[in-house]
């Protein structure tokens, strides 16, 4: 009799031991992202990862990856345990990052002037007169000089950032949808509560209505993906779990005018498996005047840096042979939050120049990577400019085939 009870203890004793690792204890937990091998199933991915963790927060389907948040006290001893694992390919902390303060943040001009009127560099205005619904930026790539042919109409982009305002009377007759990827209890709630991403928005496909601003794809399709939070801060599997939605969702451009100043290689997964799916990335280089930040700096990201009305490049663009192209990028004017419009600094508002040039281009059938090739046949170098501060030059709309 005693020796039955002694039985039952220990399996008792057996079912909470396997059962602990399924349940966090009180206390803090710091997060893993865990990539299993090529051919292990999502379902044998995540049993290895709870066997030596506690909740999984979500899955990565298209980096076969879990994110699994682990207790503080068990960090060092649990990625020994996954690393040792079959299955397993890699564990990395998923950080978390103020992505608009890492990029150098975008920003309003120290001293509010009046932008020069810039030569033609590349080509004469579309019109003869100024559009007063054209920011400057705008018609320095000749967005207008393409509209005759392509507006980018049924063209899907998306906005990966803070959320897009699609109430603002210049954006929402061209918001289709989004997600918000941030708060798993509000999946549909896009809605930008920073600003950031309703400004590039309207840089991307502002309608043409001859009302507020007008956008270089004009008739394009946005969606906001919304991967940073108020505050501009967000985890790296949050941003990787953005690009997979606009994968999943057959997005054929995406804007991404975040960074942050170190890469990993779930990250760079995440963006060569994009690549793969033909979705064109085009990114924000930075704005620490340095080295260039991620994920720009991948090579299959589009980095784009930030010229002036001079067609300098601005003091605080970051620069290097990551750099694709050169866009205008000091006092945007463009959509903001609540109906408005204001003017802004950085290459955040470079970025979405070109990605809605790489719209345009889609609109007229090119796909995935074949677009930059389209965008650097339709680019001009600046003079006095280096390739590390221009890549391939500044993209003229008239010229994209």
């Amino acid at each position: 009799m005693v020796l039955g009870r002694l039985s039952l203890l220990f399996v008792v004793q057996l079912l909470f031991a396997a059962s602990a690792h399924a349940v966090c204890p009180y206390g803090p937990t710091v997060r893993k992202i865990v990539s299993c091998k090529p051919g292990v199933s999502t379902a044998d991915c995540r049993r290895v990862a709870e066997k030596s963790g506690c909740d999984v927060v979500r899955e990565l389907e298209l980096i076969n990856a879990i994110v699994l948040d682990v207790p503080a006290t068990k960090d060092k001893s649990a990625e020994l345990e996954l690393a040792a694992a079959d299955e397993v390919k890699a564990v990395e902390a998923d950080r978390r990052v103020n992505w608009l303060k890492a990029l150098g943040e975008f920003r309003l001009p120290d001293i509010k002037e009046t932008v020069a009127p810039f030569k033609a560099v590349l080509a004469p205005p579309a019109k003869a007169e100024p559009d007063p619904e054209q920011p400057w930026g705008i018609q320095r790539v000749n967005a207008a000089g393409a509209w005759a042919r392509t507006q980018a109409a049924g063209v899907r982009v998306a906005v990966i950032d803070t959320g897009i305002d699609y109430t603002h009377p210049d954006l929402k007759g061209n918001v289709y949808g989004g997600a918000n990827v941030v708060n798993p209890d509000k999946p549909k709630d896009y809605m930008d509560d920073q600003g950031h991403g309703t400004h590039v928005s309207g840089t991307i496909a502002a309608l043409r209505d001859a009302k507020g601003v007008v956008g270089v794809a004009p008739k394009a399709k946005l969606f906001g993906v919304k991967v940073l939070d108020a505050d501009g801060s967000g985890d790296y599997s949050t941003i990787i779990a953005g690009i997979e939605w606009a994968v999943k969702n057959k997005m054929q451009v995406a804007n991404m005018s975040l960074g942050a100043e170190e890469g990993m290689d779930a990250l760079h997964e995440a963006v060569k498996a994009a690549a793969s799916a033909g979705l064109l990335i085009v990114a924000a280089a930075g704005n620490n005047g340095g080295a260039v930040g991620f994920p720009a700096a991948y090579p299959e990201v589009v980095a784009v840096s930030a010229s002036d009305s001079t067609d300098k490049i601005t003091s605080f663009s970051s620069r290097g042979t990551q750099i694709a192209f050169i866009a205008p990028g000091a006092d945007v004017k463009s959509s903001v939050p609540g109906g408005g419009y204001d003017s802004y600094d950085g290459t955040s508002m470079a970025s979405p120049h070109v990605a809605g040039l790489a719209a345009l281009a889609a609109g007229l059938g090119h796909k995935g990577a074949a677009i930059r090739g389209v965008l650097e046949r339709a680019a001009t170098k600046l003079p006095g400019l280096t390739a590390s501060q221009q890549g391939k030059g500044l993209i003229n709309a008239a010229k994209i085939k």
